[in-house]
């Protein structure tokens, strides 16, 4: 089922607490992946007092208020606070990146525990100071445990994007489509991988331009909106009728070239619709690719209140809709019926998508 809204979860009990608690008993450094489902809270009732669970949080590149990747980490912790009565701090690093580790130890040494690094690039800094701390415990988004006392809360991108690919391919006429990555590395090719999957399982002589706007090391491309937007003006003026991004906060880039051209974006992480505030790019938002990484978040918190240790991974694939695509707009309601048989699919495997291009 495609998710109407980004905030919304998958009906359930607390399983995905049990599951990452069962992952947690085999231990290890180098533990199991763990394919965890998106659950909704306990009532909110049972919340202990405030302050009683302090939980802290280091923004990647973009920070807070990039309406996408960050945003949708907030959302978790904002709802661990809501719910789970959370004592919570965020913090955002340099443009650069560079004081990653610091922000780390800057929670840790204030009494924060558990603490959430959100990006792959908290990878080795998320190790070192879990080596640092070993009584607190750490979770990062978008990589694998490295340490005992470290979740890894990875996701199925390219399932998500493989069903991007499958409206994009069905309402492109020509059949002529575009990819901006942020930055060229193994992650952001999952996203183009399932995307280029799923156009060319509609249409496969599909014409798929490709554009990455900074190398892999090379961060920035996360936050160039006007890189963004120069990359996905020259696939708009070669003939793409609607261009995926993958980007972060130069996405915005994107969606602005596309109104200039009066054709059809697809979002990334959050339901763009609604977190881009100008009403005239919400338009030309088709759909956007949820990765939900606030159901990560927040069912990491809610499994440390519970007890759960580190040394797993939780993996968040569609057959949990950690991934998914926003319907807000409608624009793909015509579409449903090829949208769940393409997600039947994967589920099933039936249609194994690839991971890299």
């Amino acid at each position: 089922m495609l998710s109407k809204r980004f905030g919304r979860l998958a009906t359930g009990t607390a399983a995905g607490v049990m599951l990452m608690a069962a992952a947690a008993c085999g231990g290890g450094s180098t533990g199991g992946d763990t394919t965890a489902s998106a659950q909704p809270s306990a009532d909110a009732s049972s919340a202990p007092a405030a302050g009683a669970l302090k939980v802290g949080l280091a923004f990647d590149i973009g920070g807070r208020g990039d309406k996408s990747f960050n945003d949708a980490a907030y959302a978790g912790l904002e709802k661990a606070k809501t719910e789970l009565g959370a004592e919570i701090k965020e913090l955002s690093p340099a443009s650069d990146g560079s004081n990653r580790g610091e922000l780390l130890r800057q929670l840790a040494d204030a009494g924060y525990n558990p603490i959430i690094g959100v990006g792959f690039a908290y990878g080795e800094d998320i190790k070192k100071t879990a080596e640092e701390y070993p009584e607190i415990q750490f979770a990062v988004v978008d990589s694998a445990s490295n340490a005992a006392n470290v979740t890894g809360l990875l996701f199925a991108e390219e399932q998500g994007s493989y069903l991007a690919g499958v409206a994009a391919a069905t309402k492109a006429e020509s059949g002529h489509v575009g990819f901006v990555g942020g930055v060229e590395n193994d992650l952001i090719k999952k996203f183009e991988a399932g995307f280029a999957a799923g156009v060319k399982s509609v249409k496969a002589d599909a014409k798929i331009d490709v554009k990455y706007l900074t190398p892999d090391g090379d961060f920035s491309g996360f936050k160039a909106p006007e890189k963004g937007k120069v990359a996905a003006e020259k696939m708009y003026q070669d003939g793409a009728e609607i261009v995926y991004h993958a980007s972060g906060d130069s996405g915005l880039g994107v969606f602005q070239a596309a109104a200039a051209a009066k054709k059809k974006a697809i979002g990334v992480d959050s339901d763009q619709r609604q977190t881009i505030k100008e009403t005239n790019l919400q338009s030309v938002i088709m759909t956007s690719m949820l990765k939900r990484v606030d159901v990560g978040v927040f069912e990491f918190i809610k499994s440390f209140q519970g007890g759960a240790k580190g040394g797993n991974d939780v993996v968040y694939d569609l057959k949990v809709d950690g991934v998914g695509l926003a319907t807000t707009g409608g624009e793909i309601d015509d579409i449903k019926d090829k949208l769940d048989e393409a997600k039947k699919g994967i589920v099933d495997g039936t249609i194994t998508v690839p991971a890299k291009p």
